[in-house]
């Protein structure tokens, strides 16, 4: 039936002619005002994607339980198999059947999304550390283009070039091709251009393309997360035309945008960002930027201070702007120092509560550093890529370029706080807490380069079921345990996807990190290369399940939410210590993998936690780890490394050292 609709759409779209819904295949528009002119509208695809599904309740128990067998003994797994049983024939099944009724009448958006934003918008804990992450890009690779106000002015204006080809709807949609030769061609785009937007999901589809979601995009530009009792508020304001810059402390606004909505000249830009590097200004004895690190009630209490203070303007100027862009006065020195740098810095130079804050150091070093209630990786890295190869392969300025002869003293503006003496308290107390907090994290990294992507899948294993059986391996080897375990994987295959949990921790790999860690003379390579096949597929069964909407978190994630919602008493399932276990990510994990990323990194997720970012290259294996004084970073990594090494011997056939 879509088949022939499909069809009928195409016929009927190229007899129309010059009023079917698309675009000539050149516009004529102006090409430094924008980064691609896409013939498929950015949004064709986001009416007709498919709906986020919520997973068979009988499903998602089998799930959880699967996931709870490696981190149970036996009495404690029996205990929480009976919970689940009363949970699926009782509370659970009236819960499941409310969220499916409540899903069917908001068919805009996914059962995930509005519970999602909560759980994001009313923590309560600093955004710094708890949530924002950082990814910073590799350097230019002409060396020249790296010096600091350079680079500045090229990401500005090739990120401002993004905002408006966004806008003009001439941004590339976000598809992923499973067969580019096929659908990634002016051919296909010329066909699914005819096709309405409530039938497009579908044509991609029939090519082994899948369109993804889009909603969050506009949330990258002239957007900030405000503090406001008990729940935030993500505001956007797509008219301002500014941007904000930091550097030292000190705030600076000017337009980026004339009022035709036209970039400012790129030679204009660099001359304003050249007056406020030379800018002689001490930096502020009390630093505002701290009070954006600070507990959201806390920070909503002191904001309305400011507002009440006479400083509701200059704040609306903060958090209209188009984004933050904050000049750092240091070189880097390692990837230790670069992570600390773009994760948390010394508090005084980010406004944490930007969509996102474009770091410039003094090397020209760059990182975007995100706050994460609005969206996911999904759209920052693409942002990410997009600037770095703009930035990159069409720079806007030269290092040779001269600064426009304009009076950037008028031009930009700088903006000044009316600060009381209770607001004064407020940043030092800020501050205080700020620095006992960062002081606690330690973060070290390793490149592992015996191999990488392609000796895995040479060996017909997957890269990153790999990666997180090292990661169990290790954390066996220092601690000697199989604990909770996180992933993240994208749902934005699907319409207001957010995330879903891959669990890495299986009775698979359990029983492979035992046999290498703890009895490696008992099993020849041939015995321990099968149990790795084993982790490889069931990890590949995981992530296949996730990303199609078919993990077990963010099911019971949404059926908990409910219950809490609707005044039901807490089902037992929920009260389960095993279930608070489970939810006590010690290893959290994410990978990145992208010719624009350097490294990326975020905090633990829990006090006893390690923060692991990784990335499986080509022919190396990179691995950024954070923790808390209760861990030690450097050790886990010895054992990641370790773990790599003796994989690495298996798979050759030799014999694993203890």
């Amino acid at each position: 039936m879509v088949v022939r609709l499909l069809l009928r759409s195409w016929s009927r779209g190229l007899a129309i002619g010059p009023g079917a819904p698309c675009r000539p295949l050149s516009t004529g528009l102006e090409p430094s005002q924008y980064l691609q002119r896409s013939i498929v509208p950015t949004m064709h695809y986001q009416d007709s994607l498919p709906r986020l599904p919520i997973p068979k309740l009988e499903d998602t128990i089998r799930r959880y339980l699967s996931a709870q067998k490696p981190l149970l003994d036996d009495s404690q797994f029996r205990k929480t198999e009976q919970l689940c049983k009363g949970f699926e024939t009782g509370i659970g099944k009236e819960l499941h059947e409310q969220l499916v009724a409540q899903d069917k009448q908001n068919k805009h958006t996914s059962y995930i999304s509005g519970p999602w934003f909560d759980m994001y918008l009313t923590a309560r804990d600093s955004v710094v550390l708890n949530f924002n992450p950082f990814m910073s890009f590799n350097p230019d690779p002409k060396s020249e283009y790296n010096d600091q106000l350079t680079r500045a002015t090229n990401m500005t204006v090739s990120a401002i070039r993004f905002l408006k080809t966004l806008r003009a709807d001439l941004l590339e949609p976000e598809v992923f091709h499973l067969n580019p030769a096929k659908s990634d061609t002016d051919t296909f785009k010329r066909f699914i251009r005819f096709v309405p937007s409530f039938l497009s999901w579908y044509g991609a589809y029939l090519v082994n393309a899948y369109p993804l979601d889009m909603s969050q995009y506009f949330r990258l530009f002239n957007s900030t997360r405000l503090p406001r009792p008990h729940r935030d508020e993500l505001f956007t304001d797509d008219k301002a035309r500014h941007l904000l810059v930091l550097r030292k402390g000190n705030f600076y606004i000017f337009d980026v945008l004339d009022q035709d909505g036209n970039i400012v000249s790129a030679s204009e830009i660099q001359a304003h960002l050249k007056y406020i590097l030379s800018d002689n200004s001490p930096a502020p004895e009390f630093p505002l930027c701290y009070l954006t690190s600070e507990n959201r009630d806390i920070w909503a209490e002191l904001r309305q201070k400011l507002v009440n203070d006479g400083n509701e303007e200059t704040l609306r100027k903060v958090d209209s702007a188009v984004f933050c862009l904050c000049l750092d006065d240091f070189p880097i020195k390692d990837f230790v120092h670069l992570s600390h740098s773009m994760l948390h810095g010394d508090g005084t130079n980010r406004w944490f509560d930007k969509s996102f804050n474009l770091i410039i150091a003094k090397d020209g070093t760059a990182a975007i550093h995100f706050e994460h209630a609005w969206g996911d990786g999904v759209a920052v890295l693409r942002f990410f890529n997009e600037v770095f190869k703009d930035s990159t392969q069409a720079p806007a300025i030269t290092p040779q370029s001269q600064p426009a002869s304009t009076d950037s003293s008028v031009a930009v503006q700088k903006l000044n706080f009316k600060l009381s003496d209770a607001l004064k308290a407020g940043i030092s107390a800020a501050k205080e807490k700020f620095d006992a907090t960062v002081k606690t994290l330690t973060i070290d990294y390793i490149q592992f380069q015996r191999g990488g992507r392609e000796f895995l899948k040479k060996q017909k294993l997957s890269p990153d079921s790999m990666a997180q059986l090292a990661f169990q391996m290790a954390f066996l080897r220092q601690y000697g345990q199989t604990v909770a375990t996180y992933e993240s994987c994208s749902t934005a295959a699907f319409k207001h996807g957010r995330t879903e949990t891959i669990r890495p921790a299986s009775v698979f790999t359990k029983r492979c990190s035992e046999a290498f860690v703890r009895e490696p003379s008992k099993h020849s390579a041939g015995e321990l290369q099968q149990m790795m096949a084993k982790c490889s597929t069931y990890h590949n069964q995981l992530t296949r399940e996730a990303a199609m909407g078919q993990g077990f978190d963010r099911h019971l994630f949404a059926l908990r939410y409910l219950a809490a919602a609707k005044g039901i008493s807490m089902p037992e399932l929920f009260l389960d210590p095993a279930y608070r276990q489970i939810n006590h990510n010690i290893l959290s994990t994410s990978t990145l993998s992208s010719p624009a990323v350097n490294i990326g990194c975020f905090a633990p997720v829990v006090p006893d936690g390690f923060g692991i970012a990784y990335a499986v290259q080509d022919n190396w294996i990179g691995c950024n780890v954070s923790t808390y004084q209760s861990r030690n970073a450097r050790e886990f990594l010895q054992c990641v490394e370790k773990a790599l090494e003796d994989m690495f011997d298996a798979l050759e056939g030799k014999t694993i050292k203890t």
